[in-house]
């Protein structure tokens, strides 16, 4: 495939998930996209964020963050917080999940990103939030009305965002874990349960940071 070829795919890619956005923009006003990452790993929060894109956003290359590679992750995530509209990041730790459980926790999550993004909206005098658009998870408790979308990060361009933005941030997270408990690969498998992090558990058990329900029958 050509260079010219990619831009193309890219190009349609991209005008598609847009259309799919805007017809809720035209219905409602101004729309968010929420999504989370960090469901299902072993250790380490569960992050969500809320992303709202102007209408005329024209980056190539927003697209379900688990498609992309980590470098363009990193660079859309720079252009995203850059151009969007409003940007919410909300998250639950292990303790509240355990807690709660990481269903829960996902919902609390994704409230505290909505808010957020509903905030930075009105205080850079541009509106509320009026409609949100959710990848799978149906919410309560919340102002605005939604749609819940499956897959929804691989159909509607705002929720990409959220997904991309969501993603960088929770893997910078463990990142930094890493450094602080060195021995369960964190660095690479951002919590998730990998042979190098079980053998990092049967070794130095578990750390401040792991979800004790999800190691029950292991610790």
């Amino acid at each position: 495939m050509t260079k010219a070829e990619r831009e193309e795919k890219l190009k349609k890619r991209h005008d598609e998930m847009s259309a799919y956005d805007a017809q809720f923009r035209m219905a409602y006003g101004n729309i968010g996209g929420v999504d989370e990452v960090g469901r299902g790993p072993l250790a380490g929060p569960v992050v969500t964020a809320c992303v709202v894109l102007p209408d005329d956003f024209d980056v190539l290359g927003v697209d379900d963050s688990k498609k992309l590679s980590l470098k363009k992750r990193e660079e859309l995530y720079e252009v995203i917080l850059d151009k969007a509209l409003a940007v919410g990041i909300g998250m639950c730790d292990n303790q509240v999940i355990d807690e709660i459980n990481i269903l829960e926790a996902t919902k609390r999550a994704m409230a505290e990103s909505i808010e957020k993004a509903d905030k930075m909206l009105q205080k850079r005098d541009l509106g509320s939030l009026d409609h949100v658009l959710i990848d799978a998870v149906k919410l309560t408790g919340i102002s605005q009305t939604q749609t819940n979308i499956i897959k929804g990060d691989a159909t509607s361009l705002s929720i990409a965002a959220a997904s991309i933005v969501a993603k960088v941030t929770r893997d910078r997270m463990m990142m930094a874990y890493a450094e602080e408990y060195p021995w369960y690969g964190f660095e690479s498998n951002m919590g998730y349960g990998t042979k190098k992090h079980y053998e990092g558990i049967s070794a130095h058990g578990i750390t401040p940071i792991h979800r004790k329900t999800f190691l029950k029958g292991i610790v």
